[in-house]
């Protein structure tokens, strides 16, 4: 969980610290804290981005909203929260809070997402090389599904700031052959399965919890506005699992680190009017560590699909 803690800041700093300047002219609400004791936590900004880890637990806090990861020996639980703001952050001036949040500039991000994923080559290639044709996908199948549940907007001008905040991103790569993957022991190199028997569908998941800091510019049109956005996003991994169902009902799955990366990034963009949005992404980390993709060829995944957000 240190990790996560440590990338988690490291790319929202950036962002943070130029919008600060731009959001509050009040040098008195800004504040950095790092609290060790039992539990560590690091919070930007009277909390408004938090990061509080113990041995059990880890949360992640992005304005008024927050995910809460609690580890034990059954896996990983995710439980989403809603803060109330006007609790926790300048009780003194709240109308004067209020009537700044109806004038302020409100990006695009949170809310939900469904697409189509599936990966390159590093020649950028969707064909896969003869000794690892395995890894054809099912492209119509090969898809998406994203909860982009905290937001944070961060404005230079009503209509243009910076926007992030957090996801969840739930990666599915159905395999086009009757085969799946699975690693070789000790090494962890990617290598063919071969199921025994025909199968129905065989695929690949992926569970990963984003962050991205996106420049939003929003253009007026017959009074409502048109959002073009584009910026970086990372992601740290929480998990993945294959998983074959069989001509005959039966149905297999394997909890396998997949020698996936356990963090990634790359660049993102969309567009939209008023709350619906076209997205694509492009991470520039391979999809398999260094040396551990299949045939020794590195793959780099991509998204692209349509976003529905609420950025009240």
């Amino acid at each position: 969980m240190t990790g996560i803690i440590i990338l988690l800041t490291a790319i929202m700093y950036q962002g943070f610290s130029q919008d600060l300047r731009a959001e509050n002219q009040d040098t008195k609400k800004k504040e950095t804290t790092v609290n060790k004791d039992e539990n560590t936590k690091v919070s930007v900004w009277k909390d408004k981005f938090s990061i509080e880890e113990s041995d059990s637990s880890i949360n992640f806090r992005v304005g008024n909203r927050g995910l809460n990861i609690l580890e034990s020996l059954e896996g990983s639980k995710f439980n989403f929260k809603r803060y109330d703001l006007n609790d926790d952050w300048n009780r003194e001036d709240k109308d004067e809070n209020r009537a700044r949040r109806r004038n302020r500039f409100k990006g695009h991000w949170s809310g939900v997402e469904f697409g189509f994923n599936n990966y390159l080559t590093s020649d950028h290639s969707s064909v896969m090389p003869a000794d690892i044709n395995y890894m054809t996908l099912h492209s119509s199948k090969s898809n998406n599904f994203n909860i982009n549940f905290a937001q944070l907007s961060l404005g230079f001008a009503r209509h243009f700031g910076i926007v992030t905040g957090l996801g969840i991103i739930w990666n599915n790569y159905r395999f086009d052959g009757n085969n799946n993957i699975t690693t070789t022991p000790s090494v962890g190199v990617i290598e063919v399965l071969d199921p025994g028997s025909p199968l129905e569908k065989s695929k690949f998941t992926t569970v990963y919890l984003t962050f991205p800091v996106m420049l939003e510019l929003q253009i007026p049109a017959d009074n409502h506005h048109l959002n073009i956005g584009a910026g970086i996003i990372g992601a740290t991994k929480l998990g993945a699992h294959t998983k074959m169902k069989f001509e005959n009902g039966d149905k297999v799955k394997s909890n396998d680190d997949l020698s996936l990366n356990q963090f990634r990034y790359g660049a993102t963009a969309r567009i939209g009017y008023e709350n619906f949005q076209i997205y694509g992404t492009y991470y520039m980390t391979p999809l398999f560590r260094t040396g551990k993709g299949p045939g020794g060829n590195d793959l780099y995944p991509f998204e692209i699909g349509l976003a529905f957000t609420f950025n009240d």
